[in-house]
């Protein structure tokens, strides 16, 4: 079947619609909060489950408040990156952001499980869909010579949401409780929308829709959320009684938000040039969008990720393997054959050829598998020596190495102007491996000395400047009405190699320290005999742990090793920029 050629983005063709530096601000702002956001309920969570009727005796029953917004994270990816391509960079942004406000009212106002999960799935699919937009929104106001100090900003801006997150959301529960971070992400998103449609060049911004959206989006709110100083008024709580006792919808608010949600649908209709509700080319869009393709991505995606991250590491390297496994993997064949053969497939895997590319997307899976051992395994070694029981204190541990990440990205960038890119990224991933080395004759004690800050330090920075030198190649290499579609791919990649090694690497050493106990008996046989006996067997059990976590850093170590090579080897196609700074 022959194809239909590849339409540029609305941005790219036109000199006057390229967006200026406010809308790539903002776009990388909304990647900054809702980065955070992946991280802001890790200390909320026990807070969450309580909010929505489970108990904490039941904490198993978090994962799918976790596992659901990865799971809306890099499912929708490919599609939301071709989106991106064929309808222009800041109307996906601005859908995304609406997306992660919906998704942030929802897990607000959650009474049960149910809807915490999809709230937080809505907020991971507008999270994912923003950051191959942004790297295209790059993409098209920089040429390649002088993009890569802007992708290693965005690259170090979605890094420090890792830092910022826990941070975060340790503030707002200071002073407030779990649901004020998600109201607070509400009016972050809706403001950010409305900031991207104003500076993002969309022509004639639809500035009514906008007021009226927000308007449906508050009333809708404060019906759902029924805050008790507004309830409770005297006068203010005659906006829940409602107008028809018969009929308990009939309060003012959710009229007002009707009301609302009518005329932005009206609005779309009439208006539809930079409508926020883009109603009218809907039929025009799902004609170029490959829908059977996009439904064949979301479902192997979504069964390789909800395998991975539904699984319970201390048991098993997968959950419901024997039928998610195959059912992404078929999924997976069935959608490479008819991409082939899909006049407008929704990921053009022709564009892709190149080594160039094809290398960043192995480098970065390889960058994934190293990245998740220090994000788990470097707390749960602070946890186990230093600071036993101190949740809090193996965080700021981990904190380390998370600060030296986005002075990485932004030194990676520049260094890419005068050093090939390639030769930046293996350099940075042979200094993470060197790092994970070191980490391997950590004792009990290693945390305590000055020369732990120095390895933390050294492995985010290495992470850090693999970051822009992979986007560059990516992006330097692919066609730019592809970048949505490249850039998606890169997030993808990434999050399943971080999912794939966790589950990897921790069932490995689990059965090295598995090993190592049964070799030491138990406590019954050893402590009634002697004190002396009862503090060999606690050494030993410390030394079986010390293995466990020394094996993941092996690990890690050999990933990072690997993606250096990879990237030494592969990311060729695009040499150092030695163009004028950029403006």
């Amino acid at each position: 079947m022959s194809r239909s050629p590849l339409r540029p983005p609305a941005e790219a063709p036109a000199a006057a619609r390229v967006p200026g530096l406010a809308a790539v601000a903002l776009a990388t702002l909304a990647v900054l909060v809702t980065a955070a956001d992946t991280y802001v309920v890790v200390l909320a969570l026990p807070d969450i489950l309580t909010g929505v009727g489970v108990g904490l005796d039941d904490l198993q029953r978090a994962t799918p408040i976790v596992g659901g917004f990865l799971l809306g994270y890099t499912a929708t990816l490919p599609l939301l990156g071709r989106l991106a391509d064929l309808r222009g960079r800041t109307p996906v942004l601005i859908g995304c952001l609406l997306l992660f406000a919906l998704g942030s009212l929802l897990t607000a106002t959650a009474d049960s499980l149910g809807l915490a999960v999809a709230g937080r799935g809505l907020q991971g699919i507008g999270a994912g869909g923003l950051v191959p937009a942004t790297l295209a929104l790059v993409a098209d106001r920089w040429p390649p010579e002088r993009r890569s100090v802007p992708l290693g900003v965005v690259g170090a801006v979605q890094e420090a949401g890792a830092v910022l997150g826990p941070l975060a959301g340790a503030a707002v529960l200071a002073v407030a409780d779990w649901r004020a971070i998600f109201w607070l992400n509400l009016l972050l998103g809706l403001g950010l929308a409305a900031g991207v449609a104003v500076t993002g060049r969309v022509r004639r911004p639809d500035v009514v829709g906008l007021v009226l959206a927000v308007l449906a989006g508050s009333a809708l709110g404060l019906q759902l959320a029924e805050p008790t100083a507004l309830a409770e008024d005297v006068t203010l709580g005659l906006l829940y009684v409602p107008l028809v006792e018969a009929w308990p919808w009939t309060t003012p608010l959710v009229l007002a938000a009707l009301v609302a949600g009518a005329g932005l649908v009206a609005r779309s209709l009439v208006h539809p040039a930079g409508a926020v509700l883009p109603l009218r080319g809907l039929g025009a869009l799902a004609r170029e969008v490959d829908v059977v393709g996009s439904v064949l991505a979301v479902v192997a995606l979504g069964a390789l990720v909800w395998a991975f991250a539904a699984a319970d590491t201390e048991r098993q390297v997968v959950a419901h393997g024997w039928v998610l496994l195959p059912l992404a993997g078929i999924a997976a064949v069935l959608f490479v054959l008819h991409e082939r053969r899909a006049a407008n497939p929704v990921l053009p895997l022709d564009a892709l050829r190149p080594m160039g590319a094809w290398g960043a997307l192995g480098v970065n899976l390889l960058v994934g598998v190293a990245l998740v051992a220090a994000l788990v395994d470097i707390p749960l070694f602070a946890r186990a020596t230093t600071t036993p029981g101190d949740q809090l204190g193996a965080a700021l541990v981990l904190v380390r190495l998370l600060v030296a990440v986005p002075v990485g990205a932004v030194l990676g960038g520049w260094l890419c102007r005068i050093v090939a890119p390639r030769v930046v990224a293996a350099g940075g991933m042979a200094l993470a491996a060197v790092a994970f080395v070191l980490m391997t004759r950590w004792d009990s004690d290693a945390l305590d000395g000055v020369g732990s800050w120095g390895v933390l330090l050294a492995a985010g920075l290495g992470f850090g400047l693999a970051i822009a030198p992979v986007n560059a190649v990516l992006l330097a290499v692919t066609r730019p009405e592809v970048h949505g579609s490249a850039g998606a791919l890169a997030v993808v990649a990434r999050t399943v190699g971080m999912l794939v090694g966790l589950s990897l690497l921790t069932a490995v050493a689990l059965r090295r320290f598995t090993a190592e106990v049964a070799e030491i008996g138990t406590p019954m046989q050893l402590c009634p005999s002697t004190p002396a006996d009862c503090a060999a067997y606690d050494a030993a059990t410390e030394a079986a742990l010390l293995t466990q976590l020394h094996t993941v850093f092996a690990g890690a170590a050999i990933a990072a090793g690997l993606a250096a090579v990879a990237a030494l080897v592969l990311l060729r196609g695009s040499g150092p920029a030695r163009g004028p700074a950029a403006g």
